[in-house]
């Protein structure tokens, strides 16, 4: 089951800005892009290396530590294969920006 998390306000996220929350020891990064917002894992799936100042190129995140590219949108890398990010979905739900997280996995019961 995901949980709904407030992370802001949508008038604290213009075009353009980023925003680092922490969510439960979890480090997420919101991008406004053209007024789309965009959330994933403050870690790149490399090394894991913080995203939060990485390079944005339209879509296109660049990783600062070794330059890898993600399309923000779908998590990817550019090209066919290759590594993905985490990402998260986030809406806007009167006037907050709401970050869904998976909850924790339900532990087998025994019988």
């Amino acid at each position: 089951m995901s949980r709904q998390i407030s992370v802001g306000t949508v008038d604290e996220l213009a075009p353009g800005q980023r925003k680092l929350a922490f969510i439960d020891g979890r480090s997420i990064v919101l991008f406004n892009i053209a007024g789309a917002i965009h959330a994933i894992d403050n870690s790149c799936p490399h090394n894991g290396a913080s995203l939060a100042s990485g390079q944005l190129e339209g879509c296109m995140l660049r990783c600062p530590a070794h330059g890898l590219r993600f399309d923000l949108r779908t998590g990817s890398m550019a090209g066919a294969g290759g590594l993905s990010l985490t990402t998260f979905p986030v809406r806007a739900v009167d006037g907050q920006l709401v970050v869904s997280l998976d909850g924790p996995a339900a532990s087998p019961t025994h019988a």
